[in-house]
């Protein structure tokens, strides 16, 4: 069993307090975005032995078990963070496994160099992920049904927002949908700034349902991205409630701190709220135009006091244990590796002991017993 620590990446986006409060340290006055725990090459987690990577490049087999090796590979399937949002994400979407070999395949025949802005395909792999709010947490996340999307527009009495309102009308879902966020994508820039200034003033005028959105605009003065927000539904989340995203799956996060997991993937395409690219025929292939409201996920605790969040993703499996101290020491013991992460109180796993934010690498096989008072998060691979 391994302890790690682990990379604090200060993207513009991030909470300057949420992360220096978890982990009892001292603000810098910079933005502390995520904590990335696992392999991933761009920050893998370091132990007393060198990275997590290179243990796991040195003896697969050993580390993550020949089962989680046969399906995935010698390489650690998923990617856990912390994720600390202090101001909107850029909106996106992830594609499936099919799209993103296709996609990765094409750029590749291409000779696109894989650190150029333009690329959208950085691996081969899709990018399923759960997010997990720690506090109430808020992200946009599927497309509202497109009649509700068309009234909150006609709501904010701005007249250029009118032919989107008609054409969420006047078609089938899909189709709508479609039209209007290819419509958002490629207006006239001058006059989609316009737009969304005028959008801003109403949204922040109303309030109620339209308050987010004014919010986002702030953020992002003039970008398309904010009238793609108004196509999504506002999610908000309470401590312990949780979101899957599954591809083609729309969504942002705009406030709050999180446990994130994720397959262990770079592969995003955005729509918006960003000054990175936004490839709009790439997307609107990649983007699937279903409405409906987001399914928020409340766990359930098993026999043994385990908490899983069920989701259909093969490369991840994130639980929780809100542990007493009254109990005896739990077996975690899995055929599979594992991360164990505590977000609150005193954990103790094996030899170490995790207070909010520390964490520890299980190899598959060890023997894992944890005790203590706290909240400690168990991301593993199905078996």
């Amino acid at each position: 069993m391994y302890r790690l620590d682990n990379t604090v990446r200060p993207y513009a986006w991030g909470s300057t307090t949420a992360l220096p409060a978890l982990l009892g340290t001292e603000p810098t006055g910079e933005p502390q975005a995520e904590m990335w725990m696992g392999a991933h090459p761009g920050a893998p987690s370091r132990t007393d032995h060198g990275t997590l990577a290179a243990l796991i490049d040195a003896d697969p087999g050993a580390e993550l078990g020949p089962a989680t090796v046969a399906r995935f590979g010698p390489r650690l399937p998923f990617l856990l963070k912390l994720l600390a949002a202090g101001a909107p994400l850029s909106l996106q979407v992830h594609p499936d496994r099919e799209q993103a070999r296709e996609g990765y395949a094409d750029e590749e025949r291409r000779g696109i160099p894989l650190d150029a802005p333009h690329r959208n395909y950085r691996d081969a792999g899709h990018k399923p992920e759960l997010v997990c709010a720690l506090t109430d947490f808020e992200g946009l996340c599927g497309f509202r049904p497109p009649a509700e999307t068309a009234d909150l527009l006609d709501a904010l009495g701005v007249p250029s927002l009118k032919p989107y309102a008609d054409l969420l009308r006047a078609r089938p879902a899909d189709a709508a949908l479609r039209e209007a966020l290819t419509a958002v994508l490629t207006a006239d820039p001058e006059a989609m700034a316009r737009t969304v200034e005028e959008t801003a003033e109403a949204c922040a005028l109303l309030g109620g349902a339209h308050a987010p959105y004014a919010g986002i605009a702030r953020h992002y003065p003039g970008d398309p991205g904010v009238l793609a927000a108004l196509l999504l539904n506002h999610v908000r989340l309470r401590p312990g409630e949780a979101l899957y995203l599954g591809a083609g799956v729309p969504h942002a996060y705009l406030d709050g701190l999180s446990v994130e997991i994720m397959a262990n993937s770079d592969n995003v395409l955005r729509c918006g709220l960003t000054p990175k690219h936004v490839d709009v025929p790439e997307l609107l292939r990649v983007v699937r135009f279903e409405s409906g409201r987001p399914a928020v996920l409340r766990p359930e605790a098993t026999p043994d006091g385990e908490e899983p969040y069920d989701t259909p993703a093969e490369e991840f499996r994130l639980s929780r244990y809100l542990l007493t101290g009254t109990a005896a020491p739990r077996d975690l013991t899995r055929d599979a590796p594992q991360i164990l992460l505590c977000v609150e109180g005193a954990v103790r796993a094996g030899g170490h002991r995790l207070t909010p934010g520390r964490s520890v690498f299980v190899p598959a096989g060890e023997r894992a017993e944890v005790a203590g008072t706290g909240t400690l998060f168990r991301a593993t691979v199905p078996v």
